[in-house]
């Protein structure tokens, strides 16, 4: 018999090169564009998004990827086009083989049409010029670019790929809206690992940006939590205060812990993929091997500096949500330890008063009692004395005489008889 594949097996082998890296020859220029809903993207319109492509796609004559395809890779004219649909974003990339005269010209990104643009599900969250020539012989004429295109007080410019490349950015945007790269690349440079260079700026451009709204998010975070936090030290604080109310301060902590739960369920989307972009990119810079070059800080140093204080507030904020979530539970905890010990007080209290009121009970039931012995004697002796005088007549006993000796052995015969009855019931 045949061995049989799990049904999953090709699909998840063919995902490991789904994605391969272009092969670009030098010069040339690439385009590079990010989109985003502004809320809720990862439940995007997926349709309208490929309808989108397909409408791009069709101005060139270009074939259409599979029905549910997330990657794509064609030729728009002159150029090749990556498309890739993420969870929370879609790219396009354009790569044009030759360059402009001028370094970074705002035309060359009309690869992708401007009324198809403003069409766009989403909001543009990252476009980039990537400018790819050849290195000159003499390198001081590469800084001299450098200098010229970029701002020099934030540029970051390296050797990279054990000196394969020098790239080159300043991560500001132009007045055209576009934020520029320059990679000079040695001569003999195989367009494979060209083209590896430039996906990797591209996803440190893009991944960056993503996990930049973290901050943004950290920010409203952090102000709803300055108000909050007083107010749940302030009710820890008076938790052992016996003139607050149980019931006063368990109202005010359910209102807290439910909004600092419905903050965790808005941030913690947004905190963990901040994570996870964040990791992407220190890995993709690190892949790039970098070696300083002229003094200038490198892609590393650049994100160090302006970069990872961002991450760090965005961590601080997810830690501080979740400490002060584990604080209100603490509190709750506190407080029903109080409750408790107050209910069983009061429990106490409701039981020694049970204790009197039952001897209390006790002695008017034993009052009764007596006073029942007394009346049951009185109208058993007249009883007995009816029965009796008949045969005390005849003996010259007189009625009053009889009446007072049956009197006592009635009542003592009654009294035995409530004593059984007591016993039986007992």
């Amino acid at each position: 018999m045949p061995v049989e594949d799990h049904p999953l097996r090709y699909a998840l082998v063919n995902e490991l090169h789904a994605r391969p890296f272009p092969a670009l020859e030098a010069p040339c220029h690439a385009v590079f564009v990010t989109f985003k809903e502004p809320v809720d993207a990862a439940n995007r319109d997926r349709a309208a998004e490929r309808a989108h492509l397909l409408e791009l796609l069709d101005r060139n004559g270009t074939a259409h990827p599979p029905p549910e395809a997330t990657h794509f890779a064609g030729s728009i004219g002159r150029a090749d086009l990556r498309w890739e649909s993420h969870t929370e974003f879609v790219t396009y990339t354009a790569y044009v083989p030759g360059l402009a005269e001028r370094a970074f010209d705002p035309a060359k990104a009309e690869v992708f049409p401007e009324d198809w643009l403003a069409r766009t599900p989403g909001k543009r969250m990252s476009s980039v010029l990537i400018r790819i020539e050849l290195m000159p012989e003499d390198e001081s004429l590469v800084m001299e670019k450098v200098e010229d295109w970029f701002v020099p007080e934030s540029v970051a410019c390296s050797s990279i790929i054990d000196g394969a490349a020098i790239v080159a950015g300043d991560f500001r945007i132009d007045p055209a809206g576009h934020m520029r790269f320059a990679l000079f690349v040695r001569p003999g440079t195989s367009p494979r690992r060209i083209g590896r260079i430039v996906t990797r700026l591209c996803e440190i451009e893009t991944y960056r940006s993503m996990s930049m709204l973290g901050l943004m998010r950290a920010r409203q975070l952090n102000k709803r939590l300055n108000a909050l936090d007083p107010q749940l030290s302030s009710l820890v604080t008076g938790l052992d205060e016996s003139a607050q109310s149980p019931e006063a301060a368990l109202h005010e902590l359910l209102k807290i812990s439910a909004e600092l739960e419905s903050l965790a369920v808005q941030f913690t989307f947004r905190f963990g993929a901040t994570g996870a972009y964040e990791a992407i990119v220190n890995q993709r810079i690190d892949a790039l091997r970098e070696v300083r070059m002229s003094g200038r800080q490198t892609f590393a140093e650049f994100m160090m500096r302006r970069y990872d204080p961002a991450m760090r507030t965005v961590k601080s904020a997810d830690a501080r949500l979740r400490n002060m979530a584990e604080r209100a539970q603490r509190a709750a905890e506190l407080l029903r330890t109080r409750v408790d010990v107050e209910r069983s007080a009061q429990n106490q209290m409701l039981l020694e008063s049970m204790d009197r009121r039952a001897d209390t009970q006790l002695k008017l039931q034993r009052t009764v009692e007596g006073l029942s012995v007394v009346a049951i004697s009185y109208y058993a002796v007249n009883l007995a004395a009816y029965v009796a005088y008949p045969a005390t007549e005849p003996l010259g006993i007189s009625k009053g005489l009889a009446t007072a000796v049956l009197t006592p052995l009635v009542m003592l015969a009654v009294w035995l008889m409530v004593r059984r009855i007591h016993r039986k019931m007992h």
